[in-house]
This record gives C-alpha cells, sequence and structure tokens, in this order.
C-alpha cells in the first residue's frame, strides 16, 4: 500500500510538473516585488492569488513525501517489532493521506486555460412558472451552500426575483482555487421532479432551470469586444441595499449588438465597477461561443453556432415518488438528495472532472 502511495505521489507530480510550477513561483515572486506591483489592485490581487495557489500546491505535495517517508519509517519498524497502537496509528495516518492525495490529484484534471479562474455563474428559470423560480432559487442555495463548505467566497452581481417565489434568475461570481475547473461541468439544464408546495392538490410536479458558468476573464486582451459594438445603459438598481440603491443609477446593462448577448450588475458599488464586473460576464459569454464553435469544428460539425439552451438536461432531481440526484453523462447518483441539495457536491464534481 504505502510503495503504491509513494508512486502515485511522484506520478501526480509529474503530472503537475512541479519544476514548471517552481520556475513560475519564483517568476510571480519577483513580480510581487516589482516598484508599483500594487498600482493596479486587480492585477495585483490575481498574480498573489496565483502565487498563494502555486505555494500551496507544491507545500502540499512536498508535505506528503515527508508523512509517506515518516510511515515508510513506522511500517520498517513494524515488520521487526509488534505494537498494537503504533499499526493503529499507521493505519488511521494511511487512511488521512490517501485523502489528502486523492485531493491533490484532482489537481491533474484542471490542466483547461481557464480552469485556475475565478467562475462566473448564473441561473436562470425555466418552464415551470412560479415552480421553475423556486426551483431556481434552490440551486441558487445548494450552489452558496457549496461555497460555503468549500470556503469559497461569492458575490451576487445580479437578482432578478420571481413575481411570486423564487427567483427569475441570478448572477454569482465565485473566487478561490480552480474555481472555473471545479465549476465548467455545471454548465446545463437542471430538472427536479417533486410535490408541488403551490399546488393545493399536491401534485407531482417537473420544473427546469439552467446554469451558466463561464470563466472571470479578468484580462479582456483574451476577447476582442469592438466598443462600437456596445450599447450602455444605466439604471437604478432595484431591491433593498445600501444608500446608493434606487437613488442612484449604478446599475448597468449592456448589449454586444452583434451577438445580441446582454450583460447586466446592479451590487451595491459604483457605476464604474458594476461595468466591468458586466463586461466581464460579456466577455465570458463570447469566450463560450467561440469556444463551443472552436469544439463543433473539430468534432466536424456544421451549422450555425446558438448560445447554449435547454435542448439537453445535464442532471435530474427527483424528490417524489423516491430520492435520487444523477449526472446523465457521468451516470453519477445518489440518493442523499437533501445533503446534495445541501451543497455537498464533492463528490459528484470530482467524478465529473475524472469522466467528462
Amino acid at each position: 500500500m504505502l510503495e503504491e502511495l509513494v508512486q502515485k505521489i511522484e506520478d501526480i507530480a509529474k503530472k503537475l510538473d512541479i519544476s514548471k510550477l517552481e520556475s513560475q513561483k519564483v517568476e510571480l515572486e519577483n513580480k510581487t516585488q516589482a516598484t508599483g506591483f500594487w498600482d493596479d489592485s486587480q492585477t495585483a490581487q490575481n498574480i498573489s492569488q496565483q502565487l498563494s495557489n502555486i505555494t500551496k500546491t507544491l507545500e502540499d505535495i512536498e508535505k506528503i513525501r515527508q508523512e509517506l517517508s515518516s510511515l515508510q519509517e513506522i511500517q520498517l519498524f513494524l515488520k521487526h517489532q509488534e505494537d498494537s497502537e503504533l499499526q493503529k496509528e499507521l493505519e488511521n495516518n494511511l487512511k488521512n493521506i490517501i485523502k489528502k492525495i486523492d485531493t491533490l490529484e484532482i489537481k491533474t484534471y484542471l490542466s483547461g486555460k481557464y480552469d485556475s479562474r475565478d467562475a462566473i455563474l448564473s441561473i436562470h428559470s425555466g418552464q415551470g412558472g412560479t415552480e421553475a423560480m423556486d426551483w431556481a432559487s434552490m440551486l441558487q442555495r445548494m450552489y452558496m451552500r457549496l461555497c460555503e463548505r468549500q470556503s469559497w467566497k461569492y458575490e451576487v452581481l445580479d437578482t432578478i426575483v420571481g413575481d411570486e417565489a423564487g427567483i427569475k434568475s441570478v448572477t454569482l461570481k465565485i473566487h478561490g482555487e480552480n474555481i472555473y475547473g471545479y465549476l465548467k461541468h455545471e454548465s446545463g439544464a437542471h430538472r427536479l421532479v417533486r410535490l408541488s408546495p403551490f399546488n393545493a392538490n399536491k401534485l407531482r410536479q417537473t420544473s427546469f432551470a439552467k446554469v451558466e458558468v463561464i470563466p472571470a476573464l479578468d484580462d479582456l486582451s483574451d476577447i476582442t469586444i469592438n466598443p462600437v459594438d456596445i450599447e450602455f445603459t444605466a439604471y437604478r438598481a432595484g431591491g433593498h441595499g445600501g444608500q446608493n440603491v434606487n437613488k442612484v443609477s449604478t446599475a448597468v446593462r449592456i448589449v454586444h449588438k452583434p451577438s445580441g448577448l446582454v450583460a447586466t450588475c446592479q451590487t451595491e458599488r459604483s457605476q464604474e465597477q458594476n461595468r466591468a464586473n458586466a463586461m466581464q460576464i460579456l466577455a465570458g459569454e463570447l469566450w463560450k461561443i467561440e469556444e463551443e464553435r472552436r469544439r463543433n469544428e473539430e468534432r466536424g460539425i456544421k451549422g450555425e453556432n446558438t448560445i447554449a439552451g435547454w435542448g439537453m438536461q445535464i442532471r435530474s432531481y427527483v424528490l417524489h415518488p423516491y430520492k435520487m440526484v444523477k449526472d446523465l453523462r457521468s451516470r453519477w447518483e445518489t440518493s442523499q438528495t437533501t445533503e446534495f441539495l445541501d451543497g455537498d457536491m464533492d463528490e459528484c464534481l470530482n467524478f465529473n472532472l475524472k469522466t467528462l
């Protein structure tokens, strides 16, 4: 067992290319020490986050190596002398280190160009009226609870509340290590089957909501957006909030005329900040369209590129007549629906990373 784990951590180190990571660490450290590093706070924060992520990965690998070396010494001792307490300690430490290695192994599946970025996650209610709006709010809570469990930070960029219950749509920006990589497979239609809480007869109801996940492109040079193609509107934000909300036109709406894409943001900040967030959302959506076009060309698929729609559900959440959450692409499933909807999604997210 120990020998296999030693080999596994070395294989992981090879896949992560730690020599390259060490070089990147030195390069980023030099940038942080340069004069005027904090003049551009956004860029400085991004570089600091990259440095922190790389440093943690290198430290985790080295720590696991040291722990495995210590366990090998214990194992060698136990070959010559029996010690039940030490044997129990060895077994417990093995379980813990296996978890650490499994967590580190997930990073080897996060090699996409933007996998290390923050993510912008949007939820839109679909077919089902009030039911669907309530379902969209349940999904919002699920992803927020996931963030809390993972110690990821998030902020709500935009919300449109439902007429009677729930939400019509919400946009979250989620910050952390490899967030886009972890969440990119959540994009698609999510279906809920349950007894309706809005129907006096408690009939079974099917509702849909669409989740979209795009990388947070802090460097908008990755996507070319012609200022002439942008239609900008400022308006007063709705809902509850700080003293500027409903008094000053801080909320923004950006329309990309060639594609018809619309990005809005109405957080309790300045118009400039909201505009920057909306442009980031727009850049991510344009990148998504371009990425889909490129993939279609690689597969030899012809036809007009379209924005992701309701065509195919990726996951079903059944609460009646039985309980099951099933991912229809990877075939992963669980009967622990309450836990899953409370943000306990690690197993599914990791399984999808390995299989999709």
